[in-house]
C-alpha cells in the first residue's frame, strides 16, 4: 500500500531543503533558493522568515551585483545555534571542545587530571565539564550532545567501555556522566573519533584504512564513508596483531604486538617529538636508525593490511606532521619488497586533520546527526 505524503511531511521536507542550501552555500538570496530548490517563492519567504524567526539563520549583507537598483539581501546558517562537545580523557588529561554546525572548533581547553575510575573523578571532570560551558554562555538546550573519546573499545551502541587495559577502565558505562550532566552522552574509541574527522574535512574519501599514531597505536575501518566498530566493538585493532613473538610485552598481555613497536611511546620513550626528529633527520645518528627501524616496521604493516583491503591507508595521531615526502617513498620501497602486484604511489596518505581530531572527531557524530534529521529541523508551533 503507497506511503500518503501528508502537508505536514512536505513542510518539513521544504524546510529542510531550504536550510540544507544555505548551509552547503552560504550567504544565499531568496532567488537563488527558488532557482536551485524550483520552489514558489511564496513557500521560500515563509520558511525563510521562520529560520531567521528561530535563530536557525540570519541576514548576511547584500548580494554583490553589477544590477542597478535595491541588491538582494543573503542569508546564512547561524552556525553556533546549536553546539556539540567532544571530550578526550587521557591517563593524564581532560581535553574539551565545543564545536560549531561546521564542525569548526569554537575553544578548547585541556586540563592536567589523573584517571582514576572512581566517582570522585567523574565528578570533577563532569564539573570541569560545566564550567566550560557555563563559562561561555553555552545553555543546555544549544548543546545537541557530547562524545566522550576513550582509550579503549567501546560497545556498538556506545555506552559501555568493553575493552580499557590502558587506563583500567573497562565496564566503565556512559551513566557515570549521563547522570550528572543535562547533555545526551556517548562513548567512542579514539581512533574512531580521528577517522571520523577524517571523513569530515575529506568529502572525496570513501573507504580508507586509518592508523593512528600517537602515544599509543589505534585504528579505524572506513568504508563507504561509515567508520566500522565491528558487531563486537574491536574492529581494526591492528595495535594488537603480533609482530615479534619475543618482543616487549604489551598492556593487553601478549608479547610483540605492534603497540610496542610503532606507538609514539615506542619511539620515544620520553624525548620531545620535535627534538628526536631534528636529529633523526642527519643521517648516521642513532635517532636517524631509530627512525629508519620504524619506518620498515611500518611499512609491513601496510604492506599486509594492503594486501587484505585495497584502499587508501591513512597515516594519522601526534606522529602525522612528522612524515616527509621521502619518508613516504621508503614505506612503498618496503611494502613493494612482499606485494606481488604492480601498484602506483598514490594511497599511502598523511591525515589531513592532525590537530584536535579526536577531540572533534567526539562530538561530530551529534552534528552529522542533526544535519541528517529533518526532525531536528522541524518547526514546535
Amino acid at each position: 500500500m503507497a506511503r500518503t505524503i501528508t502537508p505536514d511531511a512536505i513542510r518539513k521536507n521544504n524546510r529542510k531543503m531550504i536550510y540544507d542550501y544555505i548551509y552547503s552555500h552560504s550567504k544565499v538570496s531568496q532567488n537563488d533558493i527558488v532557482s536551485a530548490l524550483r520552489l514558489s517563492r511564496p513557500t521560500v519567504t515563509a520558511n525563510i522568515s521562520e529560520l531567521e524567526e528561530d535563530g536557525m539563520i540570519c541576514r548576511d549583507g547584500q548580494q554583490d551585483s553589477d544590477q542597478i537598483g535595491r541588491k538582494a539581501i543573503v542569508y546564512s546558517v547561524v552556525p553556533d545555534y546549536r553546539i556539540a562537545i567532544g571530550v578526550e580523557l587521557t591517563g593524564r588529561h581532560v581535553k574539551i571542545i565545543n564545536v560549531d554546525l561546521y564542525g569548526r572548533k569554537i575553544d578548547r581547553v585541556v586540563h592536567k587530571v589523573k584517571y582514576e575510575n572512581n566517582d570522585t573523578y567523574y565528578s570533577k571532570v563532569c564539573d570541569l565539564i560545566m564550567d566550560f560551558t557555563g563559562s561561555r554562555g553555552i545553555t543546555p538546550d544549544q548543546v545537541i550532545g557530547m562524545g566522550i573519546a576513550m582509550q579503549g573499545l567501546v560497545s556498538p551502541d556506545g555506552n559501555t567501555v568493553i575493552y580499557g587495559e590502558i587506563m583500567k577502565c573497562t565496564g566503565v558505562t556512559i551513566d557515570v556522566f549521563q547522570k550528572r550532566l543535562p547533555y545526551k552522552c556517548t562513548f567512542i574509541h579514539d581512533p574512531e573519533g580521528a577517522a571520523l574527522s577524517e571523513l569530515w574535512v575529506s568529502p572525496e574519501l570513501s573507504s580508507a584504512i586509518y592508523l593512528s599514531i600517537s602515544e599509543h597505536l589505534g585504528g579505524a575501518l572506513i568504508l563507504d564513508r561509515n567508520v566500522v566498530r565491528g558487531k563486537s566493538g574491536h574492529s581494526a585493532t591492528f595495535e594488537h596483531i603480533q609482530y615479534d613473538p619475543h618482543g616487549e610485552k604489551c598492556y593487553c598481555g601478549k608479547t610483540g604486538c605492534f603497540e610496542t613497536v610503532l606507538s609514539m611511546h615506542a619511539l620515544l620513550g620520553d624525548e620531545d617529538a620535535d627534538e628526536f626528529f631534528a636529529k633523526a633527520r642527519t643521517h648516521g645518528t642513532p635517532e636517524s636508525k631509530k627512525w629508519h627501524s620504524f619506518l620498515q616496521i611500518l611499512g609491513s604493516l601496510i604492506g599486509a593490511v594492503h594486501l587484505v583491503n585495497d584502499v587508501d591507508f591513512i597515516l594519522g595521531g601526534h606522529l602525522a606532521p612528522y612524515f616527509t615526502k621521502e619518508d613516504i617513498r621508503v614505506l612503498y620501497d618496503v611494502v613493494r619488497v612482499d606485494c606481488p602486484f604492480e601498484e602506483p604511489d598514490d594511497y599511502i596518505l598523511i591525515s589531513k586533520m592532525p590537530s584536535h581530531n579526536i577531540n572533534i572527531g567526539a562530538a561530530l557524530p551529534y552534528i552529522k546527526n542533526f544535519l541528517d534529521n529533518a526532525d531536528y529541523l522541524t518547526r514546535h508551533r
